[in-house]
């Protein structure tokens, strides 16, 4: 199956506007990212459109230290590029993901044992059950889109339930969710996002007022209930979270799942490899999430005067980090544009670093591990069924449409 989007040399470079979705949606950046991570690891982007310029960091060995490098890089103004261009994000110190210090640590807490492999057991056996129905679905029918009929269903249904969102709003929610940083289209404008993200954050401040009278088994239950230091979480930091987490736990996998399965049609030996037991789930799962990568940088800004990969950073610059280009670096990984299920070691940074690891990583490992498995057991022969497709972002990186037939065990 051949690639559907066309590389662009390095000699580009200059002319490429990183912040541009349709960019990433449209272009294959790996010799960019090679020829960035070989001569200039630590690139500066200047300002441009009456926005900030940005540093770009392109290395494992320059990303993993910026994960671990509290002290002179925060996120509490921002994880991402497109708010921090725009003068910051408003839940910055209401939101888990963009806090830091004895705070973050604090917060995380209340959500560690939901988020914990015992605390997720139920809800696996769920999840594996439902990604064998899905994929026996499928079967059925002879053909899908991958992208829509499996890889949407698991992690809405999986954080859905984690959230306690009704049966009846979920499409509602997957409809809001999915425009919110990315779309299928090159057409959404900021303002259509950003209502998206509002009435995101309206429907959770409804749910979270109706679990403070009548509280269920959910996360927004815990979280109205929660005290940290003796004290409540305020609103604002139960709302930003329950956004925060339909958006992670939905999202992110959704690009994974949809993105395994076109690695397997991009690969046929490594489709033969995994149903003839060559990899472990484990190693499998490690893959697929370093081949995709759904999220594809993430953003600090330097608190102070610094050196990061041995570039002077002024307080206030705006760094981020490719891991869509650290997680394919010859010096961190052996053959790191091949897809090998079999992988050992594994160290990609597709679920971030530092203090502000993938909270969900158990939660994503599970879903991508059950969808594995299903086509594995129930699968013998897969192929294209007509042309994928990618979202548009800068942000999330993945695909929203993988046709593929199918044919049963």
């Amino acid at each position: 199956m051949p690639p559907f989007r066309p590389v662009v040399p390095p000699e580009e470079l200059d002319r490429l506007d990183f912040a541009d979705r349709v960019l990433h949606a449209t272009r294959d950046l790996t010799e960019v990212w090679r020829h960035l991570r070989t001569h200039e690891p630590v690139r500066r982007q200047p300002p441009g459109d009456g926005l900030a310029g940005y540093w770009m960091l392109t290395t494992h060995h320059d990303i993993t230290a910026a994960y671990r490098d509290t002290k002179n890089l925060t996120s509490e103004r921002g994880n991402v590029l497109d708010a921090l261009r725009g003068g910051g994000d408003s839940a910055g110190r209401r939101m888990l993901s963009l806090t830091d210090g004895a705070r973050h640590s604090d917060v995380r807490q209340v959500l560690t044992k939901t988020f914990s492999l015992r605390g997720l057991e139920a809800l696996g056996l769920r999840i594996r059950a439902m990604a064998r129905r899905l994929i026996g679905e499928a079967l059925e029918r002879g053909t899908c889109d991958f992208a829509v009929d499996v890889a949407k269903e698991i992690p809405l249904a999986a954080i859905c339930d984690l959230l306690g969102v009704p049966l009846h709003d979920r499409e509602r929610i997957f409809a809001l969710t999915s425009t919110m940083v990315a779309s299928e289209t090159p057409t959404l404008t900021p303002a259509a996002a950003w209502q998206a993200k509002n009435e995101v954050l309206y429907y959770f401040a409804n749910l979270s007022e109706g679990r403070r009278t009548a509280p269920a088994d959910d996360i927004v239950t815990l979280l109205t209930s929660a005290h940290v230091n003796g004290d409540g979480l305020t609103d604002d930091e139960i709302i930003f979270n329950c956004y925060s987490l339909i958006l992670g736990g939905g999202e992110t996998t959704r690009m994974a799942i949809g993105g395994a399965v076109l690695a397997f049609l991009e690969n046929p030996g490594q489709w033969r490899a995994w149903q003839s037991g060559e990899a472990t789930v484990e190693a499998a799962v490690d893959e697929v999430l370093r081949w995709t990568t759904p999220s594809m940088h993430m953003a600090r800004t330097a608190l102070r005067d610094c050196a990061l990969g041995g570039a002077d950073i002024r307080a206030g610059d705006i760094v981020t980090l490719w891991n869509v280009s650290a997680n394919r670096d010859e010096k961190a990984f052996d053959r790191p544009d091949d897809f090998v299920l079999s992988r050992s070691p594994n160290k990609h940074v597709a679920l971030g670093g530092g203090a502000h690891f993938c909270l969900g990583s158990h939660l994503a490992r599970l879903e991508i591990g059950a969808v594995l498995e299903a086509l594995r057991d129930l699968v013998a022969d897969l192929e294209p069924a007509g042309e994928p497709a990618r979202i548009y972002s800068n942000f999330l990186g993945g695909v929203c449409s993988v046709p593929v037939a199918l044919k049963a065990r």
